[in-house]
């Protein structure tokens, strides 16, 4: 098993010890195809955390890393693992006020970016920032570029970013204890915090998924589509190198390219949204004919049906759970189990992780399959939120437990199932309900493509209001017969308020993909019957 000490650098070793024994698994592909060994990577790795040190990067230091998945990306974090520096990811899709907001947030010494690729002109973005309120940022490296010196930024040279193996090796300074990883939350509601996480931590939650998810076995390769700015990208990449599997790796994320990864190379472990899995299956479904395990995480409205169908048809779907505190693939649903429950969110934990359900009104302890908030502790948990203490305190209590903001059940077997953000919940009529409840209720009229609910407060009671899709081709949807359709077979608490037709749903960027902005519908949900219904 890889990061037998617990660092980064353990595991590179264990990786090269494997391969002078005769193992030819390389550990990363790129998206050309040309295969890394463990030795060609640590001599990656090595060269980075030379040119690292060379630019005065040490011990706790702050690197900014603003990469797509290119191989770049991975052996920059090792190097700062190596230093005892930290790796502070930042989502390619952010624009300036998100960038400014991490580098303000984590202290940056150093930030590292592309200079421009299809969607995004990096450059241009690091040209509005405010740099007077940056005081910590010292360098900027542009890493695609190789050539005649870029023009300073706001008097800030630009300097390029190159494997130099001639340069001393600096001192090794990464513990088990040495932070490695600042993540953000996903900001729907308010700023993003910065999530630490120590090595100790990542490579104990590596070693764990290495095992329970089979990337150990002969034959077990990765294809890492999710960014490594996330943990939905990060955990499975490391727990296939404490497995031992190859890491195929896709720079964007275009489904003609991930299939043709996939069937080229056998793909066996698939890790993305549920739209992403709809995308393949619509596409060429024998792309997931060596597939083994295909987890997924809900993001998009309206998808069990499909996935559904797609698990009756022999795909390994499995429902999973995880968060930047806790890692992902922290739990996966079983195989074995029906597939109704196999495509709920939550499952079994991949290492020792205890978990409790809390009644949020009562603060007691829920009982098995009774509804509540979770809490997690287990050694993988992240140790805090960045120079943030007071949110720190709220969010972990004394017996170590982290309090987050999910709701879901205890299963009989142990297991359990993650149903929604807390705040996603409603109390209607005194009831906890699933707005899943009312959307697919909805969604089955012909004239509805998606659907999202929301609470809003309305004559003294909280009452659900639907935001509704158009179905393509059909007519406009009529709120008043949705809502007469409704009533037919929702219990009163539940029929919708209102009907409110969208082009699209409002939705934020995040490591892991698009999420909803519930608290955008809600501000709409509230002006709307404020000022077309009466107060009662």
């Amino acid at each position: 098993m890889a990061f037998t000490e617990l660092t980064f650098d353990s595991a590179l070793a264990d990786r090269i010890a494997w391969e002078k024994a005769g193992d030819a698994r390389p550990i990363f592909v790129t998206e050309e195809g040309a295969e890394i060994s463990p030795s060609a990577f640590e001599k990656m790795v090595a060269a980075n955390a030379a040119w690292l040190a060379s630019r005065g990067v040490g011990d706790g230091d702050r690197v900014a890393i603003w990469l797509s998945n290119k191989i770049e990306w991975m052996t920059l974090l090792f190097a700062c693992a190596r230093l005892g520096a930290i790796a502070a990811a930042v989502n390619t899709r952010y624009r300036t006020a998100d960038l400014h907001h991490i580098l303000k947030s984590s202290g940056a010494r150093m930030l590292i970016f592309e200079g421009r690729n299809e969607y995004t002109d990096f450059y241009k973005l690091i040209s509005e920032l405010e740099f007077t309120d940056l005081p910590e940022l010292q360098t900027l490296v542009c890493l695609d570029h190789k050539g005649a010196a870029l023009p300073p930024i706001h008097g800030m040279p630009i300097d390029s970013f190159v494997m130099d193996d001639s340069l001393p090796a600096p001192t090794a300074a990464g513990t088990p204890d040495s932070p490695i990883l600042l993540f953000t939350t996903s900001g729907t509601t308010s700023a993003p915090k910065l999530v630490v996480h120590i090595q100790r931590a990542v490579a104990i939650h590596a070693n764990n998924c290495a095992t329970a998810l089979g990337f150990d076995k002969a034959g077990a390769r990765l294809l890492a589509v999710m960014p490594f700015c996330g943990v939905f990208g990060l955990s499975p990449t490391l727990a296939a190198i404490a497995g031992g599997a190859p890491v195929y790796l896709n720079t964007r994320f275009d489904i003609d390219l991930l299939i043709r990864t996939a069937k080229a190379h056998a793909i066996t472990h698939l890790f993305g949204s549920d739209e992403m899995y709809q995308q393949i299956w619509r596409t060429d479904r024998s792309a997931l004919d060596h597939a083994r395990i295909c987890g997924f995480a809900s993001f998009t409205p309206g998808m069990e049906e499909k996935l559904r169908q797609m698990a009756t048809s022999g795909v390994p779907l499995v429902g999973l759970y995880g968060a930047s505190e806790l890692h992902a693939i922290l739990s996966t649903q079983s195989l074995s189990l029906p597939i109704e429950q196999r495509l709920q969110g939550g499952g079994e934990f991949a290492g020792a992780t205890e978990i409790r359900v809390r009644n949020t009104e009562t603060g007691a302890l829920c009982a098995v399959n009774e509804v509540g908030v979770l809490e997690f502790r287990a050694p993988t948990n992240f140790i805090g939120y960045f120079r943030n203490a007071e949110a720190t305190k709220k969010a972990i209590d004394d017996e170590g437990y982290f309090h987050s903001s999910d709701v879901g059940f205890l299963r009989e077997d142990g297991s359990f199932v993650y149903m929604a953000r807390n705040g996603d919940f409603l109390r209607l009529s005194g009831f906890l309900t699933d707005p899943k409840e009312i959307e697919e209720v909805i969604e089955r009229e012909a004239a509805v493509e998606k659907c999202q609910v929301v609470g809003i407060e309305h004559g003294g009671k909280t009452r659900p209001v639907a935001f509704v899709i158009a179905a393509e081709g059909a007519s406009p949807p009529d709120g008043e017969e949705i809502i007469r359709n409704a009533a037919a077979v929702l219990a009163h608490y539940k029929v919708p308020l209102a009907v409110i037709a969208l082009d699209a749903f409002p939705t934020t960027e995040s490591a892991n993909g698009l999420k909803i902005q519930k608290t955008k519908l809600r501000d709409l949900a509230i002006r709307h019957c404020r000022e077309n219904l009466p107060a009662s």
